[in-house]
């Protein structure tokens, strides 16, 4: 879309602008060059959405962003359709009215094998007299279709599948998609109108950023990518339809009219045209997933090698579509009133199953949830026999709507934990029993409690036996004691011994009885002492971080551990003075007083004191003077060039302090891909800068 050219003189009038909006007053530059600023706006969009190439950060798109919103605010007059300030929503959205497709959106043929494609190939040269055809083949996007109307180069209207004929109006919604352009220049080719089909999609990184934020929250994750994009299209807010990141490959020109041509740009005559033709208007179209071949048999082999690769993708597919590639031959091949001739789908082996749900059972963590977990007929799905499925919490399983005794739909995409996506309630015979959430602890029989606003079920007793496992296993692991020797499978081992009933136990196992044991001779013993030895030295830090305070990370644990002289301190704090740390908010505060103030919980920690765990501080030197000094940072999604560790280890060591959450005492917030809600919740806290990791790298002394 953008040559060399204009690359370069777009990328030194983004130099121009970013220097410009440090100035007081650029009134005058802005009226005069309005258009100037759209265009810069739009190319880096476009860099960012469909290219993937992005050429500044994200702190600078928003200034420049900013810069457009605040005149065109002040003067709205000035604002045209196709403004990148103009996909932002206003309000919600009342109602989704239905409207007809141009053409109808039919649906593909299937095949499944070399076979199909074969007879598909051979209906095709026989329909056509030709001895060979050629082909485009495409990946098969695993999404949510929409069909989009462009009126003299501007987008009119977006619009759902629906059956087909008719669907839901949904253009608010797809203005959110930054991949979809407000305006193209379909009049460069003469088409004064044009609808084209495409694939709503939640690439995998978007997908999980947006899940691991729901857990956060406490509620249940979304099944799937497809179910995700399809959801987000019906939301009525359109500012949370823009959070969930959603994009578009657009993949088909189903109509186009247009008066004489007054361009030397011709329209293509095939499909493999056709998507690049899209592409070079801006669009996000396969036109580098694309392959043409001449007759069938490559086309068979190239599905084949691409179902090998399709974890590989950044976004889900479901198999390839094959289409014949000269559009003239399109339409001689015609229609039925089902499918197309011209166009077949290949689909890839299931990553869906059906099962019975036969039982459930509960499961108590470290922290005292109780997660229900469903026993199901074993089902191969994307070539992992599923046995079990976690399902969450109470809620959802009143969401999806299960019984005992359903049949019910599996689904595991790539390497993600198998969901249920829907019970079947019309398969019911009658026989199905409603799923009961216990009242009492499945292990230790206390009474379950559910905090407000929560939607999981816990167990508080302190005593009881699953969460005290969980907790010893939490507390030998690698980012917490670090004792190697140890692992969760001996941890079960010996507190069924009978050996292992407490944290303290680690520290005075009968070594005698253990070297008894198959697999534990007198190496591995003294590799389990020198590492039970060693973790008795782990700085404060870690102690604090092993104790499974709940709401207490890492990095929490740190800005405790520089708190005191000694851990047993915090007996003394109250929860207002616990809140005057950095990083220690309300809900932190309750959870570490609480535990500080139960007499079991400071006997424990005693009695390790007494088997030799330091609990002293051993504080090292803050460093003074250091490029970060005085500056708090928090680290978010997945950084690049830096493992997290290593970043946060860069902070302190130039006298910068880490933060565990966003609140006003955070300064920088460190932004990586598929960045979550922490975002979300700093974009609401004007004091926050949020930086890109090469912006936070700049910030660091040159070695």
């Amino acid at each position: 879309m953008y040559n060399n050219d204009q690359t370069k003189a777009l990328q030194q009038q983004t130099s121009e602008w970013l220097s410009a909006a440090k100035k007081p007053d650029i009134t005058d530059l802005v009226t005069n060059k309005t258009e100037a600023l759209r265009n810069c706006l739009r190319f880096h969009e476009y860099r960012y959405y469909v290219q993937n190439d992005p050429l500044i950060s994200d702190s600078e798109y928003d200034s420049l962003y900013k810069l457009l919103e605040k005149f065109e605010k002040e003067n709205p007059d000035a604002i045209t359709a196709d403004s990148p300030t103009q996909r932002v929503g206003k309000g919600l959205i009342k109602d989704f009215p239905k409207t007809s497709h141009l053409v109808p959106m039919l649906s593909l043929e299937n095949s499944y094998n070399a076979d199909d494609l074969l007879d598909f190939d051979r209906k095709a040269r026989e329909l056509s007299g030709l001895d060979t055809i050629e082909y485009c083949v495409e990946p098969k996007f695993d999404g949510a279709s929409i069909s989009l109307v462009y009126d003299h180069d501007m987008l009119s209207r977006g619009v759902t599948r629906g059956d087909g004929e008719v669907g839901d109006e949904i253009t608010l919604n797809v203005k959110q998609i930054k991949s979809v352009p407000l305006s193209a220049k379909f009049s460069s080719y003469g088409i004064e109108q044009v609808e084209i089909r495409g694939e709503v999609l939640m690439n995998k990184k978007n997908f999980k950023a947006y899940n691991d934020a729901l857990m956060e929250e406490g509620l249940p994750p979304l099944a799937n990518p497809r179910n995700a994009a399809a959801g987000s299209l019906r939301i009525k807010d359109t500012a949370e339809v823009s959070r969930r990141n959603l994009e578009a490959f657009l993949y088909h020109v189903s109509y186009t009219a247009g008066a004489q041509r007054t361009t030397s740009n011709e329209q293509p005559a095939t499909h493999s045209g056709m998507l690049e033709m899209l592409w070079d208007l801006g669009f996000r179209s396969p036109k580098s997933e694309m392959k043409i071949f001449k007759g069938i048999e490559g086309v068979i082999k190239h599905v084949h090698d691409f179902e090998k690769e399709r974890d590989n993708l950044g976004y889900e597919i479901d198999g390839m579509v094959i289409k014949v590639n000269d559009l003239q031959l399109q339409d001689r091949l015609g229609m039925t009133s089902h499918h197309p001739r011209w166009a077949i789908a290949f689909k890839f082996k299931a990553r869906q199953g059906t099962s019975k749900l036969q039982g459930v059972e509960f499961q108590v963590g470290r922290t005292g949830a109780v997660t229900p977990v469903a026993k199901i007929e074993p089902v191969q799905v994307g070539g992992v026999t599923v046995g079990s499925i976690s399902i969450h919490n109470e809620e959802y399983i009143k969401e999806k709507d299960l019984m005992l005794g359903d049949t019910i739909l599996i689904e595991r995409s790539g390497d993600v934990i198998p969901q249920i996506v829907k019970s079947f309630a019309e398969l019911r015979k009658g026989g199905e029993k409603k799923i009961e959430f216990p009242k009492e602890c499945p292990v230790c029989k206390s009474a379950l409690y559910k905090p407000e606003g929560e939607a999981v079920w816990r167990c508080v007793s302190l005593t009881c036996p699953a969460q005290i496992v969980e907790g010893i296993i939490h507390f030998v692991s690698k980012d917490a004691m670090d004792i190697r020797s140890f692992g969760e499978a001996n941890v079960r081992k010996f507190y069924e011994m009978g050996i292992l009933r407490s944290i303290p136990d680690v520290y005075n196992l009968p070594y005698n009885e253990i070297g008894k044991l198959d697999g534990f001779g007198e190496k591995s013993i003294t590799k389990l002492q020198q590492a039970i030895e060693g973790s008795k030295k782990q700085p404060l830090n870690r102690i604090i971080y092993a104790l499974g305070i709940r709401y207490v990370g890492e990095t929490t644990a740190k800005t405790l551990a520089h708190a005191v002289e000694h851990l047993l301190d915090f007996a003394k704090f109250t929860e207002e003075q616990l809140m005057q740390l950095d990083d220690v908010g309300v809900k932190v505060a309750k959870t570490i007083y609480t535990f500080f103030q139960n007499p079991d919980n400071l006997q424990l920690l005693q009695k390790l004191e007494e088997l030799g765990v330091e609990l002293k501080n051993k504080k090292k030197d803050l460093v003074t003077g250091g490029n970060l000094t005085g500056q708090t940072f928090l680290f978010t999604g997945t950084l690049t060039q830096l493992k997290r560790s290593d970043a946060e280890a860069l902070v302190e060591q130039n006298g910068g302090k880490l933060l565990g959450s966003v609140s006003s005492k955070l300064n920088y917030l460190v932004v990586g891909e598929s960045a979550g809600s922490k975002l979300e919740k700093a974009k609401k806290i004007q004091s926050i800068k949020v930086i890109s990791e090469e912006e936070f790298l700049k910030m660091l002394p040159v070695s």
